[in-house]
């Protein structure tokens, strides 16, 4: 584990922490010293072998607990398992989220229940498990997963957007409800990072080829994340109050015009004046 133990002490939750982000936002809290649940729903092997390596490194309280989050039940039943376990909550990161691209039209509603169960009741029940654990100890943590799909469009993806735009007012409203209250919640927003899905969804994916296509001019990794997210939980980030804290490499600052466009005004950009923009 790492030296400086920042979170020594602490008991997280991390939920989604399988396999991907959450697995390493997990891992770190572990490096900082933390007591951590990781959850899982389907990926039990990397829960367990994330466990292993978190106590191959010295971690000292860890353990790994499903749930299935399209269940309406379960966040409760996770809750009590993990605030058992750990002997309260201090730190609740909820990550867990699926996605699915399919076009608008095709939508079914039994998708369209599906990722707004696991994606935004799951988080919103688990939180309110996690807070009534809090209040009587006067202060606690909460950071959600969104998505830069909250903040820019992407075709087929208009349900997981809907999701991840939900994560961003939820964590407002119930960061301004709890603040006065010794509860901060913030958002972490990360933008593409190379995770094992991505290698099971595309069969050519290149990751530095994509790393390209960002003004940063690489992919992040789920480590990046994972450091904005330890910042968030810290005492150093005391005054940060609802809010959504976007690590895309830059690609929500990037004015991504298309060729056409760049040809309607003959590829001036940085040349003169452009009325209008």
């Amino acid at each position: 584990m790492a030296a400086c133990q920042r979170m020594k002490g602490k008991r997280v939750l991390v939920t989604g922490s399988g396999t991907g982000i959450g697995k390493e936002v997990a891992l770190e809290f572990c490096r900082e010293g933390a007591d951590v649940v990781f959850h899982y729903s389907g990926s039990r092997a990397g829960a367990q072998a994330a466990v292993e390596q978190a106590q191959s490194g010295g971690a000292a309280k860890v353990t790994a607990l499903q749930a299935d989050f399209r269940q309406p039940d379960a966040p409760a039943q996770l809750a009590a398992q993990a605030f058992d376990f750990l002997g309260g909550i201090d730190i609740l990161v909820n990550n867990a989220s699926i996605t699915m691209n399919v076009p608008f039209e095709k939508v079914t509603s039994q998708q369209f229940d599906t990722l707004f169960a696991v994606n935004i009741r799951a988080m919103y029940f688990l939180a309110q498990a996690a807070v009534r654990a809090m209040l009587p100890q006067g202060s606690g943590v909460i950071v959600n997963t969104s998505s830069i799909h909250a903040v820019e469009a992407y075709p087929e993806h208009t349900v997981y957007a809907a999701t991840k735009g939900a994560i961003n007012a939820f964590t407002r409203g119930l960061a301004i409800e709890l603040a006065p209250r010794g509860i901060r919640v913030n958002a972490v927003v990360p933008g593409s990072v190379e995770v094992e899905a991505y290698y099971k969804i595309f069969d050519k994916f290149d990751p530095v080829a994509a790393g390209k296509g960002i003004p940063v001019g690489f992919i992040g990794q789920p480590i990046d994340i994972a450091k904005a997210v330890l910042f968030l939980a810290s005492d150093d980030a005391r005054y940060i109050i609802g809010q959504a804290l976007i690590v895309d490499g830059g690609t929500t600052s990037w004015m991504p015009f298309g060729d056409g466009f760049l040809q309607s005004i003959g590829g001036q950009f940085g040349r003169g004046y452009v009325p209008g923009l």
